[in-house]
């Protein structure tokens, strides 16, 4: 019997696995894998639920998948047409948290694993690494498999990752490559005096929006072969004073930096204090810094891996899928230390909003771009 995706979407859905909740999804895919002959590992660590899936030999050639079935938030559940998690299909649509992002691609894949093993044995292994920690900290989700499957002693080749990848269309993008990601934490102290006598006094605000300043003046740099020119946004600057006629003693900003791979983290801290420095010097009002880094810039050049996906894409849907490296990060910023990663999976129109939906047959569409694609790894 063949695994219907859509209807494992609609139980996954009705799994209440906000972050880090692990809601029973795990729990019901591993009863799934395991009728299967897949040799099933929870991978928890810290309170995050973790899911370890193996069908075949260790040494084999071995084709990986990474996903996850936590949530985010509903925000106010009144605000859905339909419960958040109810999974209520109406109209060839399945509706609820987790439609999109991304309950529908493990299903998917999951739903092709299954059916390919038991119907065309392959010569080979597949994995499938399954978080319950991607819309949180990161640290105890992904990472944790990773970290487990090389003390192990196991290793995926390649690897897909399910993530949603198309902007409106299906199979109109893939994704081979994200931009690294870091924010700037600043803290800038002067001395605090009247505002009527500003030479008795040396404004942290003045130090710190000439920093800002300098750092959105020129652009960072204008893209790379397969990248867009990197961002910098200012995010918020404070100083929480209430009074009008006081120059306040510090002031806040952060600065959020979408980086390419014409950088690293290492060398944008190094600039970006380089500048404070600068600043510091001539005003006397002194900056801390601090940073935290979410990921760092990544490619996976075109080459059999990539194509090989593209092509299945291609030949399911009709369209070539554009190989992109645009969005926010995602957990391929930890698989590509493994192995080759590409990520492609349905249109994430509606990913994290209320009434998150999908078009079930997306949903069987996409399975079959998984099927072609373990098809033709094998072949």
């Amino acid at each position: 019997m063949t695994v219907c995706p859509a209807k494992l979407t609609a139980d996954l859905i009705r799994c209440a696995s906000v972050t880090p909740e692990e809601g029973g999804a795990l729990v019901l895919l591993e009863g799934v894998l395991t009728d299967a002959g897949f040799s099933c590992t929870r991978v928890d660590r810290n309170g995050i639920s973790n899911l370890f899936a193996r069908w075949g030999d260790k040494g084999a050639k071995t084709f990986g998948f990474n996903g996850h079935t936590d949530v985010v938030p509903t925000g106010d559940a009144a605000a859905w047409t339909h419960p958040p998690f109810s999974a209520a299909e109406i109209d060839g649509v399945l509706w609820g948290r987790g439609a999109q992002d991304m309950k529908s691609g493990v299903a998917a894949f999951v739903a092709a694993a299954v059916d390919f093993v038991r119907e065309t044995p392959p010569s080979g292994a597949l994995i499938l690494a399954i978080t319950g920690d991607e819309e949180g900290a990161g640290k105890d989700g992904t990472r944790a498999l990773l970290d487990w499957m090389a003390q192990a002693g196991e290793k995926m080749d390649v690897c897909l990752v399910g993530e949603p990848t198309c902007p409106n269309e299906m199979g109109e993008m893939m994704k081979i490559g994200r931009r690294g990601s870091m924010t700037f934490f600043i803290e800038a102290v002067g001395v605090q005096g009247h505002s009527a006598y500003p030479h008795r006094a040396k404004n942290p605000l003045h130090a710190l929006t000439d920093l800002l300043g300098q750092m959105t003046a020129t652009p960072l740099d204008e893209g790379t072969d397969h990248f867009d020119a990197s961002t910098l946004q200012i995010t918020t600057i404070d100083c929480g004073n209430p009074a009008n006629n006081v120059i306040p003693r510090e002031a806040r900003a952060t600065v959020n930096i979408r980086f390419n791979d014409a950088h690293s983290s290492q060398t944008i801290d190094a600039w970006g204090r380089s500048l404070a420095d600068a600043v510091a010097k001539a005003t006397g009002v002194q900056f801390t810094l601090r940073t935290e880094v979410s990921g760092e810039s990544f490619v996976t050049p075109p080459g059999a891996f990539v194509e090989m996906i593209a092509s299945a894409v291609e030949r399911e849907t009709g369209r070539k899928p554009v190989l992109s490296t645009s969005g926010g990060t995602s957990d391929a910023r930890f698989v590509k230390d493994h192995c080759p990663v590409v990520e492609f999976g349905l249109v994430g129109d509606r990913m994290h909003q209320t009434d998150e939906r999908v078009p079930v047959a997306q949903i069987h569409a996409l399975k079959s771009i998984y099927a072609r694609a373990l098809h033709d790894y094998f072949a």
